[in-house]
């Protein structure tokens, strides 16, 4: 791991690691014995971690969603097919590189995956426009969709996006309508749909492929209607209180979860999915095909039924008994009005 990736919370972690690397080196270099000192050294990182990561602040998950070694959708499409077809464009505009997916076969079953792509490097990064889709790629998505519709193959939805393009070509070219019109095909989409989060979730960005059957989030995820940044810039003009406002989005996996917001949360290696990319693209394979040997097997009634049901429920809402609402009839103000001048007479 570059140590220009390595968060401020991670650094104690990282010092007794290099400590245990140095141990390890001296005792092959002199012929030492030292398992017995490594061993304890190893249990103590072991514990540091469990507790670190076990007790990570919501903005420190949601710097965790962003860290530049986390495998992208790509990245878990290629791990876990044994062969994947990607598809491009629209067919009305153009190919939007920030959003990808294609024909894939896992664990031999075809499915189609759809989902948001970023990048690595200053250049990857801005052939991908930092993950933001622009409308012709909501619309590839529902291309893609539909084609899957039509052959009876499940959806597979990796979602990762800092938010949709806000740009001014992309609200000429239909930003919300794009999007709009995913939440209302997705709902209808005749066949089995897997929404899993895999880094950020922000805003419509995230919901314009995130309307399924199932919904989760990796347990270092984040999904909230606006982004702790942009959340403080609007409360109190400044990205200096990102961490208060975090808490009050409550935006983790465990949160939504307890909000009845996803179905359950996919774990990740201790540490994250970046230290540990295989054991995290193994976990995200075994949620697929778990889920969609389940879904492939309900009556299409029943699902779309369910969906519905599903997103229809989110929410939630107190009653209070309102005072009583005084309607102003033509009546009512002219006496209002006459009693008005009578007292200005008198």
């Amino acid at each position: 791991m570059s140590p220009n990736n390595i968060f401020d919370f991670e650094k104690p972690i990282i010092e007794l690691e290099h400590r245990l690397e140095e141990m390890r080196k001296i005792a092959d270099e002199n012929g030492m014995e030292m398992e017995g000192a490594a061993e304890d050294l190893k249990k103590k990182i072991l514990d540091l971690k469990k507790n670190i990561y076990g007790n990570l602040s919501r903005w420190q998950r949601v710097q965790m969603s962003r860290h530049p070694d986390r495998p992208y959708a790509l990245d878990y499409i290629k791990h876990i097919s044994d062969e994947f077809i990607e598809l491009f464009g629209d067919r009305c505009y153009a190919d939007d590189k920030a959003m990808i997916g294609g024909l894939a076969r896992v664990g031999g079953r075809t499915v189609m995956f759809i989902g948001q792509q970023k990048g690595r490097t200053t250049k990857q990064r801005q052939y991908r426009n930092f993950g933001m889709p622009n409308p012709e790629g909501y619309r590839k998505a529902l291309r893609l969709m539909k084609m899957a519709e039509k052959f009876g193959i499940p959806v597979v939805s990796l979602i990762d996006t800092p938010g949709a393009y806000p740009g001014l070509e992309a609200e000429e070219r239909g930003q919300g309508e794009a999007i709009a019109r995913n939440l209302i095909e997705m709902a209808r989409l005749r066949t089995p749909i897997l929404c899993i989060i895999i880094g950020e979730g922000a805003s419509g960005g995230a919901l314009g492929i995130g309307i399924g059957d199932r919904v989760y989030m990796m347990e270092n995820t984040w999904y909230s209607v606006i982004s702790p940044e942009s959340c403080s810039s609007i409360l109190w003009r400044s990205w200096e209180n990102k961490e208060q406002a975090a808490e009050a989005l409550k935006l983790t996996a465990h949160d939504n979860f307890e909000l009845n917001l996803i179905d359950g949360i996919v774990p990740e290696p201790l540490g994250g999915a970046h230290r540990e990319p295989e054991a995290a693209y193994a976990l995200v394979k075994a949620r697929i095909l778990e889920d969609l040997e389940e879904l492939t097997t309900l009556p299409m009634e029943q699902l779309l039924r369910e969906r519905v049901q599903k997103f229809a429920n989110m929410g939630a809402y107190t009653e209070v008994e309102a005072a009583p609402i005084m309607v102003k009839t033509p009546e009512s103000v002219k006496e209002q009005t006459a009693s008005s001048q009578g007292r200005a007479q008198a």
